[in-house]
């Protein structure tokens, strides 16, 4: 193997031979590719081929482990006779044996060293997706946004999210003229989702100390770049929050990372395993941003692969992105199925030495079609290649063999403990303490002041005031007498009878013929008088 490429397998030129050997250009290992194929038909033994081959010429790989069988990277493997027999096959010669520096990550800090992010670094439209917001609520979330960024607040963890949101509630007319409609309904239902995403390991993402991109771009004394392994398994009860965790990823090494151009290695490969779910039910705004991230981060130095069953889950605009390619077996027992062959199949440069599509479902196992890119990037002719064995041990590792690993990881105790600064929650809490005692300073001063508010109580039935039952001596207390204020003169309220019953006539008729009987009594008794 020359240090400038990396061998995949050996191609089949004859019935029962293979005999060209397939490798992919490091130069070009950051133009994206696409392993696809069937359950069961060799894709993680591939990807690990791939991991290994990076690795070993100082490329740093993240990938994930859905079904832990990636572990065991970490381990030398051992001789087996089918692995022997396929480096016979594909001419490997000498297929030396090797553990690999790997670092175990898991969002759940259980099988791996704990990986967070921040809210604020997960921005409105990744929390949007990661929820299922409507487009209403979206728009609350991007409200609070600008909030937190024009109050200074940090949302750090999903308390400082909902500390924010219920302020934004109660605060919803004054924010309404500001920002724009916010309606209770509206965050009630954003505070919903919050607690459903909580209760599904969503509080183990969110929180500091947040991941440091450095730290999965590192590479050993000897050269080997980190092997990094995402403990899936667990994850993917909750896809939504895996495939978002994953675009977070691939967001902040575009932001972060400077441009390079076309380096002669990748300075990350980054493999998404079952990258269907990045896609599925998303808006159209999330895939333009991730065809937007493979398009760009390619001038970053990274290497985007997803890894997938079926090459129509992944849209056009991406798939056209994806310049390495391994395809291994498809069945075309459905109509999809059979679509889905004739895509693959018309993505390669045709062959004339056999038919492409019939090809693609008559592969074995460890057996697919490759076309890499080869010089000036221009896709090589497809091939039916034998996948070279790995060198790591093929399966998953022992738990006492996954603890040993994390405790000589570069980043052990990094990541381990939650820190909790100072942030939006205890700022919000802060602010309310501080009304509440202005409130309460004011309503003192309005007590104490003359004419000030009026406090009313309500008597106390059930601790009525003592009353005197007398005096010791046998006397009767007798009430002090009432002295009365001098007399004054009083206007007379007295009126004549007459007055009274025309009074008593006008308050009980009430229509205007009513009124017209009263005038006219009124006038008599003045001409009486």
């Amino acid at each position: 193997m020359d240090q400038d490429e990396i061998f995949i397998g050996a191609s089949r030129k004859t019935d029962d031979s293979y005999q060209q050997p397939e490798n992919l250009l490091l130069k070009y290992g950051n133009r994206h590719g696409l392993v696809t194929g069937a359950t069961g038909t060799g894709k993680t033994v591939t990807l690990q081929v791939l991991a290994e081959g990076f690795s070993n010429a100082g490329v740093p790989v993240f990938c994930a482990d859905i079904k832990g069988d990636l572990s065991g990277v970490a381990m030398m493997g051992t001789p087996q006779d089918y692995l022997l027999k396929r480096a016979e096959a594909v001419k490997l010669d000498p297929y030396e044996f090797q553990e690999f520096p790997v670092i175990f990550w898991d969002l759940f800090g259980e099988q791996g060293h704990p990986i967070r992010a921040t809210v604020s670094e997960m921005g409105p439209l990744l929390l949007s997706r990661l929820m299922n917001l409507t487009d209403a609520q979206e728009g609350i979330i991007n409200i609070a946004f600008r909030i937190a960024d024009d109050e200074g607040l940090l949302l750090l963890d999903m308390k400082d999210l909902q500390a924010l949101l219920a302020n934004i509630a109660e605060r919803a007319g004054e924010i309404g003229a500001r920002y724009g409609n916010v309606t209770k309904a509206s965050v009630g239902a954003i505070q919903r989702s919050l607690l459903i995403l909580e209760q599904q390991g969503g509080n183990h993402f969110f929180g500091e100390p947040a991941l440091t991109i450095s730290d999965i771009m590192r590479t050993t004394r000897d050269g080997r770049g980190a092997i990094n392994v995402l403990a899936a398994d667990k994850l993917m009860m909750n896809p939504r929050l895996y495939a978002t965790f994953l675009l977070w990823l691939l967001s902040e090494l575009f932001e972060q990372l400077p441009e390079v151009g076309d380096p002669d290695r990748p300075k990350l490969v980054f493999f998404f395993d079952e990258a269907h779910l990045l896609f599925d039910e998303a808006p159209k705004i999330l895939v333009d941003r991730v065809e937007q991230v493979v398009r760009l981060i390619r001038s970053k130095g990274v290497g985007v692969y997803f890894v997938t069953q079926n090459p129509l889950d992944i849209p056009e605009t991406v798939l056209a992105q994806l310049g390495n390619r391994v395809q291994h077996a498809l069945r075309a027992y459905t109509p999809r199925e059979q679509k889905a062959v004739k895509t693959a199949a018309e993505t390669f440069r045709p062959n004339p030495d056999f038919n492409c599509a019939t090809a693609i479902t008559q592969l074995g196992v460890g057996e697919a079609l490759v076309s890499m890119l080869e010089a000036k990037a221009v896709p090589a002719m497809v091939q039916r290649t034998l996948i070279r064995p790995p060198s790591g041990r093929v399966g998953p590792i022992t738990p006492q063999e996954r603890q040993q690993v994390m405790s000589i990881s570069p980043v052990a105790g990094q990541y381990d403990k939650t820190v909790d600064r100072e942030s939006a929650f205890e700022m919000l809490q802060k602010r309310a303490q501080k009304g509440a005692e202005a409130e309460d300073r004011a309503a003192e001063r309005d007590a104490q002041q003359p004419g000030g508010r009026t406090r009313w109580t309500l008597p106390d039935f059930d601790n009525p005031p003592p009353v005197d039952q007398g005096r010791s001596d046998g006397a009767t207390q007798q009430p002090a007498p009432r002295q009365r204020a001098p007399a004054q003169p009083r206007p007379s309220n007295r009126q004549s009878v007459t007055e009274a019953a025309i009074k008593s006539v006008v308050r009980s008729v009430g229509s205007s013929l009513g009124r017209e009987i009263v005038r006219g009594i009124l006038g008599g008794l003045k001409k009486g008088f």
